[in-house]
Order: C-alpha cells, then structure tokens, then sequence
C-alpha cells in the first residue's frame, strides 16, 4: 500500500503571546507521523493574539512527504548541525 505524497488532515493550532510564553504548536489529528524532510502548510490566516492572549483554533493541513533524496539531506544536514554544537577537546588542559 502506498502512502499518498500529500495530504490534507485537519488540526489544533495553539498560539500564545503572554509574559510566560511566546509560541505556536500545531497538532495534526489522527495518527500522522512525520518524518525528516516532510513540511505542514496550515490553511488560513495569521494568528496573532495579543499580549496576554491564549488563540486556539481549529484548521485544515496540508502534509506534504518528502522523497528520498530530500530525506536524507535533512537527516545529513540536522546531523552535522548536531556536531557543530558539539565542543569535543583530546587536550588534558583547558584554556580560560
């Protein structure tokens, strides 16, 4: 069985602007799992609550796969920048 490349699927969209938190979280209905490459587009218009404001709605998705090669680029990609953030030494001193 193949799996479509892409997708609608509807969601749970989450936008916070208060003292404590500055975010937005989508969280796609039913049992979607994505993988590294794969991008969301949520329909509709900007959420910009304001200051002091929690906004949840509910939207429509479109989920779009990645192919093979895209795959493994952004795995390749994330892993390398994954090692950049490592600060390895083989030396038995440290600098100041």
């Amino acid at each position: 069985m193949s799996v479509p490349r892409r997708f609608e699927v509807a969601c749970t969209v989450r936008a916070s602007n208060t003292e404590d938190d500055l975010s937005a979280h989508v969280e796609l209905d039913g049992d979607v799992e994505l993988g590294p490459g794969d991008r969301v587009l949520v329909h509709g218009g900007p959420i910009g609550p304001d200051f002091g404001q929690v906004v949840v709605e509910r939207r429509r998705a479109t989920v779009v796969r990645a192919g093979w090669l895209a795959r493994v680029w952004t795995r390749m990609v994330g892993d390398l920048a994954f090692f950049h953030l490592l600060d390895v030494s083989f030396t038995d001193r440290r600098s100041p």
